[in-house]
């Protein structure tokens, strides 16, 4: 793991030279932040990011490299990259030092297309969720190029992180020690065809996919190319195939390296995933402003202005997966990813406006209607069932729909609401796989009923405790029996069926019901407060806490 600032000076020549860039003058202590990446024209005005990388292409000589370097000054930028090699070099060295601006020199080979893609890519992995948020097994979340140095360090051996098609994401230090073919795989950002070539004839790719483990490739023989071997392992988030780690050999893994390697593997999936969901900027930026709109307080307007949300009526959707059972977490991860991505497309078909971030484990959706009625509900459930059956059931996702939201300051009501219908279809107390607050709002206020009771330790009272400790005495069934007259209204002839007993029977037990439990079933009241206990303690599994007891008794 680096122990520079990823948007450092020093970061990016620990990761980029000497493979890439050469510092040719100019000190990488500084503290500040690389504020982006800039291109010097010297025939427009220009206009650089605070502390930026210029890219000076066809900027040749001492003379012409020493006046930009004292134009970047008054910029305040913190390099200038010209292509190597520079003649008459040790002319500069004083201009470096009177602007403060480092020089540094672009590799023969490489294009200045691929170095403002790298540069870009790694001062954008900070960019990720918030500054040092999190860390995937001590390395910076989503931070590929100090994942590679931490693989590379383990094996002893240079290493490169590939996508499917054999595009290079990041790799470590030390590739000069490699080969050629490593060294031009580098500066494309890409494995050579012909190499790709020979892999597909001697099915490489085909076991790296379907291997669990290491795959050795012996070292490769093109012409008089003289390449080292290597070994690859595949980089899975359950069935989907991430891409593929991989490392140049000059003696062979001890078997702790090999453990090390595969263990490696499992943790460059969820850096990988973490990559994937920050490398869309446009993407990023739309769950940054989806974040705020659904946090409320001062910058929620602004982000729904920016999102073109501020002017209409807006409703929250919240799409959610059950919790996965001996699923590993970067599948998991990536289902979370891949659905939220597929209602971003669905919603955007339906209604342009649409907007959708993944916060945490929840898909959050800023729908815009057109007022708060009855219909706008229903049209909201129908847009997003229609989405759950085009995804099919495979995954189990569910999802709820929040309250309208009139004004800006009202969508934090929403997105409760939103949450609170995906807590009833989680916990299974409806059928549905979409429904709205309004659709569930007695089950949503029980499980909140049930919370506070749990919360208080509250034990059962009255009525209910009395039957309850009798029937745990006795098996007398007078719960239920009290239940089945309360669910049929009184009917003892449909009651007493619904129990399979005879009518004469239950009315018997209807008697002892008020006699044991003392309750006047006459009374309003008493009946109400009689069924919302027995429906909390359904929604407890069929147990309460009686009275004075101190235990469980499970009801009849």
């Amino acid at each position: 793991m680096s122990a520079h600032p990823a948007r450092s000076l020093s970061r990016v020549l620990e990761d980029l030279g000497p493979t890439l860039l050469d510092l040719l003058y100019g000190g990488t202590g500084g503290t500040f932040e690389i504020g982006g990446v800039g291109i010097h024209d010297p025939h427009d005005e220009q206009h650089y990011p605070p502390h930026a990388i210029v890219l000076g292409a066809g900027v040749r000589g001492a003379e012409d490299i020493a006046e930009v370097l004292f134009g970047l000054r008054s910029h305040g930028a913190a390099a200038l990259v010209v292509r190597g090699p520079v003649e008459d070099a040790a002319r500069l060295e004083r201009a470096v030092a009177e602007t403060g601006v480092a020089l540094l020199t672009l590799t023969r080979g490489a294009s200045w297309a691929q170095l403002a893609a790298m540069l870009r890519t790694l001062l954008s992995e900070g960019d990720v969720g918030e500054a040092g948020e999190h860390t995937l097994g001590g390395v910076p979340s989503g931070d590929l190029f100090a994942l590679a140095n931490a693989i590379g360090t383990l094996l002893d051996a240079p290493v490169t992180i590939e996508d499917r098609r054999s595009r290079i994401l990041a790799f470590s230090g030390g590739q000069d020690e490699a080969d050629d073919v490593r060294v031009e795989s580098i500066l494309a950002r890409q494995v050579p065809e012909r190499y790709l070539r020979l892999h597909e004839e001697h099915g490489v790719f085909r076991e790296l996919y379907r291997s669990e483990g290491l795959v050795h490739v012996p070292a490769p023989a093109l012409a008089d190319e003289v390449a080292l071997p290597r070994v690859a392992v595949a980089v899975r988030a359950g069935d989907e195939v991430l891409g593929s780690v991989w490392a140049a050999l000059r003696q062979p893994l001890t078997r702790e390296r090999e453990a090390a390697f595969l263990e490696a593997a499992k943790l460059a999936a969820l850096h990988m995933l973490r990559f994937r969901a920050g490398t869309d900027a446009e993407y990023r930026l739309r769950a940054d402003l989806v974040a705020t709109a659904l946090e409320g307080g001062a910058g929620a307007i602004a982000a729904l202005g920016r999102l073109g949300l501020a002017d209409g009526p807006t409703l929250v959707m919240a799409m959610g997966l059950p919790p996965g059972e001996g699923t590993d977490h970067a599948h998991i991860t990536a289902e979370h990813q891949r659905l939220a991505a597929a209602l971003a497309v669905h919603l955007s078909a339906v209604q342009p406006r649409s907007a959708v971030a993944l916060l945490g484990d929840v898909a959050y959706a800023l729908f815009p209607v057109a007022g708060d009625s009855a219909h706008v509900r229903e049209r909201a459930v129908r847009v997003a069932s229609n989405f759950l059956e085009r995804t099919g059931d495979r995954a189990g996702a569910v999802i709820g729909i929040g309250s309208v939201a009139l004004e800006p300051a009202a969508l934090a009501r929403s997105r409760a609401n939103a949450d609170r219908t995906l807590r009833v279809l989680f916990s299974g107390q409806s059928p549905q796989r979409v429904a709205a607050i309004a659709d569930v709002y007695v089950d949503a206020l029980m499980l909140e009923m049930r919370d506070l009771a749990i919360s208080n330790r509250d034990e059962l009272y009255g009525p209910l405790a009395r039957l309850t400790a009798y029937d745990a005495k006795h098996n007398a069934r007078l719960v239920e029996t009290l239940s089945a007259w309360l669910d049929a209204f009184g009917d003892v002839i449909a009651a007493s069926a619904g129990v399979f007993v005879h009518p004469n029977t239950f009315r018997y037990r209807i008697r002892r019901v008020a006699e044991v439990g003392r309750i006047d079933l006459q009374d309003p009241s008493a009946r109400f407060a009689a069924m919302l206990q027995l429906r909390l303690m359904a929604m407890d599994g069929g147990g309460a806490r009686v009275e004075g007891t101190g235990h469980t008794t499970p009801t009849a």
